[in-house]
């Protein structure tokens, strides 16, 4: 699927638009929040992965010019070029225009004229396959999703190539988003002597339905009730290692921020953690009792007070 179709963006939208209308699918699509629903997860899947193809600037240039496709795969006609291109017997290494896609059939043509048009000219020939000719495989391309808390604490991945092998990918811990991990000698085969080339593995870390990550530092909405607010006291909060108590404050209000110091991601290849940042939202009863209701209006009368003073343009 066309990936500006995907996010429903047009293909001069910027980087702002990706972004809100990724943001915008997200919140509608996520599968926490329609189990079962086949159809909803795919658009789900969709998106993220547009998502992540068009949101670096270089990927979404290189799939505009047609070097990719929508899964990020170098398309077989740039990936020969490129390996042609790098190779030392390349009479038009060097040649200004060689590396510009823009219109390469003269050049070929006189290539293939030079070389007869096969694939080799027999042992110690300067065709492609000959003793004269050798060049590193390309490099493979692969996205990944990985669950938040994978690349968060460290996990492992397969993935499927298109030849139906799979690739067993350690996700180190810490791992940010878009971030590429490189597996040596698993990308395409080489001409001749050539060596192997490598599988570029970008991630792509699935949302969460309780954390955001900003860096190494979590951010999550903690609920609690008027009682807490008003009263303070210790509550459970979740972290990515596990629920730890929280002190709440005396007089707490909705957006109020806690900070969980050494509660965050260590950022890869790094032991210290950052924080975990805790906002605070004040959350009625599912129904205001006659008894709540009772005293709110006691209250009101003998206590009333303006939050919005001030508050004029």
């Amino acid at each position: 699927m066309d990936p500006y179709d995907a996010l429903g963006v047009t293909k001069t939208a910027s980087a702002d638009e990706l972004k809100k209308a990724y943001r915008k699918l997200v919140k509608e699509c996520h599968p926490d929040l329609h189990p079962g629903d086949s159809a909803n997860e795919e658009k789900f899947k969709a998106a993220a992965a547009a998502y992540d193809l068009l949101k670096d600037p270089e990927q979404r240039a290189r799939f505009d010019k047609g070097e990719i496709d929508a899964q990020g795969q170098e398309r077989p006609e740039a990936q020969f070029y490129r390996q042609y291109a790098g190779a030392q017997d390349n009479p038009y290494r060097d040649q200004q225009g060689f590396d510009d896609f823009g219109d390469m059939s003269g050049v070929f043509e006189d290539l293939f004229r030079q070389r007869g048009g096969a694939r080799g000219t027999g042992h110690g020939g300067s065709g492609f396959g000959g003793g004269g000719f050798h060049a590193d495989g390309g490099d493979a391309r692969y996205r990944l999703e990985v669950p938040f808390m994978d690349a968060a604490l460290g996990g492992s991945a397969r993935i499927t190539l298109p030849d139906g092998s799979a690739l067993e990918v350690q996700i180190p811990r810490g791992i940010a988003d878009g971030q590429t991990i490189r597996l040596r000698g698993k990308g395409g085969a080489p001409i001749g002597e050539g060596r192997p080339g490598d599988a570029l593995i970008t991630i792509s870390i699935a949302p969460h339905k309780l954390f955001e990550r900003d860096g190494d530092t979590i951010r999550i909405v903690l609920p609690i009730t008027i009682d807490e607010a008003v009263l303070g006291g210790k509550v459970e909060v979740p972290t990515i290692s596990g629920a730890v108590n929280l002190t709440i404050p005396k007089g707490a209000s909705s957006g109020q921020v806690l900070r969980l110091r050494g509660r965050g991601v260590a950022p890869r290849g790094r032991e210290a953690r950052g924080d975990q940042l805790v906002e605070l939202k004040v959350v009625l009863p599912p129904k205001v009792d006659d008894d709540l209701a009772e005293f709110m209006e006691n209250w009101r009368t003998t206590h009333a007070y303006d939050p919005r003073k001030g508050m004029t343009p």
